[in-house]
């Protein structure tokens, strides 16, 4: 437990080594899978006012089901569409590194403070975001942070695109019932 920990919180403090640490650990993917689920079980206590208990509990479905499309959205777009002649990364090392980006949103769950919950939230996702940029630059062996931003900002776009239809579809199927 110690490990993990410790490995949260080098991945909170965007320690470059963490990243290439747990790309090349194939063991680590439980430990990432974990960050995810206690990041998004965060921000449902954080949002418990708006969200209630089923918030938490849907937030941490949503968190797992993202981090998995998100992984192979930035495999598929930064190792085949955009690589560097040094990329060589598999959807699996994408899984494990933006796992542990997650990190920083532990501090979600101060989203519960009122008057200065949705500014912690806030900056927990700038540094989540940040995070993830420095893990998606060590998993595809990007020599440019500027191509990785790119590839996080490309594959936040077609994210919200999907999000946006999947709540078009069935937000206004539900709205019908």
């Amino acid at each position: 437990m110690a490990d993990f920990t410790n490995r949260m919180i080098r991945a909170a403090k965007l320690d470059v080594s963490l990243y290439e640490e747990v790309e090349a650990d194939k063991t680590a993917m439980g430990q990432a899978m974990m960050v995810v689920i206690l990041s998004g079980i965060a921000a449902g206590v954080g949002n418990i006012s708006r969200g209630g208990v089923m918030g938490i509990i849907w937030g941490t479905i949503l968190a797992l089901v993202g981090w998995y499309v998100w992984a192979f959205l930035t495999y598929f777009i930064g190792a085949k569409l955009l690589p560097e002649p040094e990329t060589k990364a598999n959807h699996q090392e994408l899984l494990r590194t933006i796992g542990f980006s997650s990190s920083p949103g532990i501090l979600r769950v101060l989203g519960i403070i009122p008057g200065l919950g949705s500014f912690l939230v806030f900056v927990a996702s700038v540094w989540m975001l940040i995070a993830m940029i420095i893990a998606v630059k060590q998993a595809l062996d990007y020599s440019s942070t500027w191509r990785a931003v790119g590839v996080c900002i490309i594959g936040w776009i077609i994210q919200m695109i999907f999000v946006w239809l999947l709540v078009a579809i069935f937000g206004g199927a539900q709205a019908q019932l």
